[in-house]
Order: C-alpha cells, then sequence, then structure tokens
C-alpha cells in the first residue's frame, strides 16, 4: 500500500452538527455512493464516511467519501459546521433520506457519548445508527502524489471509445483492466477480451510525464461519469492511480500482470478494405440482432458489390438484409458476435467505416477516417 492519510483521524471528535445545501448534498453523496459497496460481509464497506473540519468565521468544509477497497471516490462540498469529528453512515439509506428532504437545507448532529445520527430538513426528522469510524478505511494521502493535467474531453472520448472491450471475466484481472500508457505526449488506452480489441491514441497538450499502468475499467467509466472541467488530474503512485476533477478524486488500484503485448495481434495485410456508411451498417446490424440468441454467429456474406447481413437462429427464425458495398472478387462469409460487432460500429467515429477484412477465420478489424482508433474483432466459425 501507498503512505495514507487517515480521514478518520483516529478520533470521533467532539461532537459535530452540519448544515448544508440539499442539493449540494445530494450531489455529493451521488458522487462517493458508486464507491459504496454493495456486494461484501464488512459492514464499513457500505458506509460513507462525513469527516467534518471546522474553519475560521462561520464557514466550513465538509468532506464525504466512500470505498468497496478496489475504488475510493472523496467529494467536498461547503458546509456551516460547528464542532468536528467523523461519522460512518449506511450509504444507501443516507443517499436515499438525503434526497427525499422536504427542505432546501439539510442539518446532520452527532453526539459523541450517542451512537446514532440525527438528519433534519423542514418537518421531517431521522435518526440512523452510525458505523464506528475507526474501522473505515485509509484512503490514500491525494495531496502526496505527483499529479499532471490531461484535457478531459480527450481522455473521455478515449475511455468511451475503448473501455468497453475490456473483460468482466474476474479470473483473468488483467484483462479487466485498461492499459493507460502515455509516452512522448500520446496517450494510448488498449482493452481487450481476448476476443475483441480496442485501441486509441490521443495527442496529449503541453507537457505530460512518460507513465504505464493497468487501470481497472470500471474505475475509467466511473471517473467518465463523474468528471467535469476542462481538465482531469493523473497521477501514479506505487500501487494506485489516483484522478482529480473539479475537487473530487478517485483513486484506484493499479492491476499487477502483463497486458497482453496488443500490436502483435493487429495484422499487416488484408486481403480486403471497404469503406461502408458507418450508420447505414451499424442499422443494418441491429435490426439482423434482434434475431440473435445465446452465441449464434452474425453472418455477412460479401458478394459482387453487395453485403448481406444474415441472423438465422433455430428457435427463433432468420433475417436477411443487404446493402451495396465496394466488394470483388470470390464470396466471402464471416461471422461475428453480434454485441462485439455493433460495440465496434459505434465506438468508430466518422461517416464511413474502413472494414478491413483477411478471410473467415482471421480476424477483421474496423477503423474510422484515421488510424488513432482500431477496433480488432475475432470471427465466429459459422456452421456447416
Amino acid at each position: 500500500m501507498i503512505e495514507t492519510e487517515d480521514m478518520v483521524g483516529g478520533t470521533v471528535g467532539t461532537g459535530v452538527r452540519i448544515t448544508a445545501s440539499k442539493d449540494e448534498l445530494v450531489q455529493a453523496l451521488g458522487i462517493v455512493s458508486r464507491a459504496v459497496s454493495s456486494r461484501t460481509s464488512v459492514q464499513i464497506l457500505s458506509g460513507i464516511l462525513l469527516e467534518a473540519g471546522s474553519t475560521a468565521g462561520d464557514g466550513g468544509e465538509l468532506r464525504v467519501a466512500a470505498t468497496d477497497m478496489e475504488l475510493s471516490l472523496r467529494a467536498t462540498l461547503a458546509a456551516q459546521i460547528e464542532g468536528d469529528g467523523s461519522i460512518v453512515l449506511p450509504g444507501k439509506t443516507l443517499v436515499d433520506i438525503v434526497r427525499l428532504l422536504p427542505a432546501d437545507e439539510a442539518s446532520i448532529e452527532h453526539k459523541p457519548a450517542e451512537s446514532v445520527v440525527h438528519v433534519t430538513s423542514g418537518s421531517a426528522s431521522y435518526t440512523l445508527h452510525t458505523y464506528n469510524p475507526e474501522d473505515f478505511p485509509r484512503l490514500p494521502d491525494v495531496t502526496a502524489v505527483q499529479t499532471f493535467q490531461v484535457e478531459r474531453e480527450s481522455l473521455l472520448e478515449t475511455i468511451h471509445r475503448v473501455a468497453r472491450a475490456s473483460s468482466r471475466d474476474e479470473s483473468r484481472p488483467v484483462l479487466t483492466g485498461v492499459l493507460v500508457s502515455i509516452a512522448g505526449g500520446t496517450l494510448t488506452m488498449a482493452a481487450t477480451d481476448s476476443y475483441r480489441l480496442a485501441v486509441k491514441e490521443t495527442q496529449l497538450s503541453g507537457s505530460v510525464p512518460d507513465l504505464e499502468a493497468i487501470v481497472p475499467s470500471r474505475a475509467l467509466q466511473e471517473l467518465a461519469r463523474i468528471a467535469s472541467g476542462d481538465a482531469v488530474e493523473v497521477g501514479v503512485h506505487e500501487n494506485q492511480v489516483v484522478f482529480g476533477t473539479d475537487g473530487t478524486w478517485l483513486t484506484t488500484r493499479r492491476i499487477d500482470g502483463q497486458f497482453p503485448n496488443y500490436r502483435q495481434l493487429l495484422p499487416e495485410q488484408f486481403e480486403h478494405t471497404l469503406t461502408i456508411p458507418r450508420t447505414e451498417l451499424l442499422e443494418v446490424v441491429r435490426r439482423a440482432s434482434v434475431m440473435i440468441q445465446r452465441a449464434t454467429p452474425l453472418q455477412l456474406r460479401f458478394a459482387e458489390g453487395e453485403l448481406t447481413v444474415i441472423a438465422r437462429t433455430h428457435e427463433v427464425g432468420e433475417s436477411k438484409e443487404s446493402m451495396p458495398v465496394a466488394f470483388t472478387g470470390d464470396t466471402l462469409e464471416i461471422g461475428f458476435n453480434a454485441d462485439f460487432l455493433r460495440d465496434g460500429l459505434e465506438s468508430v467515429d466518422g461517416d464511413d467505416i474502413r472494414l478491413k477484412l483477411i478471410s473467415p477465420l482471421r480476424p477483421a478489424v474496423l477503423q474510422g477516417d484515421g488510424d488513432e482508433f482500431t477496433y480488432l474483432v475475432m470471427p465466429i466459425r459459422l456452421p456447416g
């Protein structure tokens, strides 16, 4: 583990009363609640930490945090604070209560002699049992991590187009992550589940250091949901990766292991390179996918000047739809997982898509107008 900061401070404080805007509290709790664990026997991981620190004058800052030990989220908001202390409350219940409070302000009061917190707003009042804040996990000290800025739009576009190709199979942890590499001012992200591969290169502005880490896909997708502002702070320290965005911090563990050498997976030569209207092909694939069940492959039949997309399922029936393409030569029939093919078509940017083919049993590659994004998909052997 990296050097950590005990947000709780090892004390429950001398009692605290927090008054904050309901809307701001809802927003902050909504962000961090995505790190609350819903599948754990460790009760403290289902809680949200509220840490109140009094400041000069009548102002103050409330820090809220949650973690499932793989991912942690922290946010801050302005609040009127009397006293100081740390409280851990049942996360889901707290979020549901605050969202439904009737007034514009919410008050949260805790007395150390009691093991409950009183939440009031207008005429509504709730009493919530607390968890021991000393049991809340230590969170990485983000102030100790050297960070640099990456343009938010570039980062999020790269995440959106690549992360969906990562695996959900926890038995192969490396494939559940995204390889994030920065070298020579170029950000490269790559993800694969061994059936498909997505790679995106993005030129970064400004001076950024080189780095490489396998980051859990889930963490990057959470970052995409919460990121705001013009830039995202990025830092790597030992086994943790840190992202900061507009006062919110996301930290996640690095995945250990060797990411596949994806460059070796990309064919260098192809028999056919076809330029096809992306939206038209995507709609044809979507319509045909309605007929697909289980692992039935979606069949693409390329003949002179024509592509026919065929979905044939024994239990359901069959669909066929054709569209013109500039294909020449012997008929080529190739099968794909319909979801994987659709994901690739959705990820490619631009009006046209370049579909590169070799043979029915060799991978196909999808690209847009440029070469900065590549989506490789493995074929499925067609029956018969």
